[in-house]
């Protein structure tokens, strides 16, 4: 695909396995990674992360981190005009192609496709249509580590938000939970993984209930010394 690609970057789940997919299966490295964070708390806009977790994210894959900001409780037109304004500036003018985690929401896809063609660049969605059972389980057994961040409990009880996504989660799930939480029902920080080139040290910190979700604080944690 000709033209430089931009990858739209949660820190979570899906967002890793569409920079795997990516890269493994496109031959395509993203210049830039590109995140949402609300500048009233200086975090992930929906997951809630700390941005700096996202800086060394973005530091472990070894891709620029793009941060556009914008305020709490934003507005549509506002997010909009925020993203014009990114995509407008280095070093995102030059890329051609925005890439997406997304999975089956043909609504979202086509918001996306629509607001992109209009400054004559184009979507791309890396693991659009995947079965979901089957995605989260590969997550899992290529050696993808994440923990639940955010959890809508009008979906799934809040007791969920602070675990590991792994096998026993899964199983947990009730049926009507998409195992990828693709409907919004929970979203994930990606720790460890075969994108990076060393885990992201965290700590489980506090979790609240604040707006009608669930969040799990998530504390930089320490690095361990390296023995010789």
């Amino acid at each position: 695909m000709p033209g430089a690609v931009a990858l739209s970057w949660s820190g979570g789940k899906d967002s890793a396995l569409a920079l795997r997919a990516l890269r493994d299966e496109q031959g395509i490295d993203p210049v830039a990674l590109l995140t949402t964070v609300t500048e009233d708390f200086g975090r992930v806009s929906m997951h809630g992360v700390r941005r700096e977790l996202v800086v060394e994210q973005a530091r472990s894959v070894g891709v620029p981190l793009v941060e556009v900001g914008i305020p709490a409780a934003c507005p549509n037109e506002v997010y909009e005009e925020r993203m014009r304004s990114a995509l407008a500036a280095p070093p995102l003018d030059d890329v051609a192609v925005i890439a997406f985690a997304d999975l089956f929401l043909e609504d979202i896809r086509a918001y996306r496709e629509e607001r992109l063609a209009l400054p004559g660049r184009r979507a791309l969605f890396p693991v659009w249509g995947r079965d979901t059972a089957v995605l989260a389980r590969e997550f899992i057994e290529v050696g993808f580590e994440a923990v639940l961040v955010s959890v809508d409990p009008s979906q799934l009880d809040a007791s969920f938000v602070g675990r590991s996504f792994d096998l026993e989660l899964l199983a947990d799930l009730p049926d009507v939970v998409d195992p990828c939480g693709e409907n919004g029902e929970f979203h994930t920080f990606v720790h460890a993984g075969p994108i990076f080139s060393s885990p992201i040290p965290i700590e489980l910190g506090e979790s609240v209930m604040r707006d009608g979700f669930a969040f799990c604080d998530l504390l930089p944690g320490r690095v361990e010394a390296q023995l010789d």
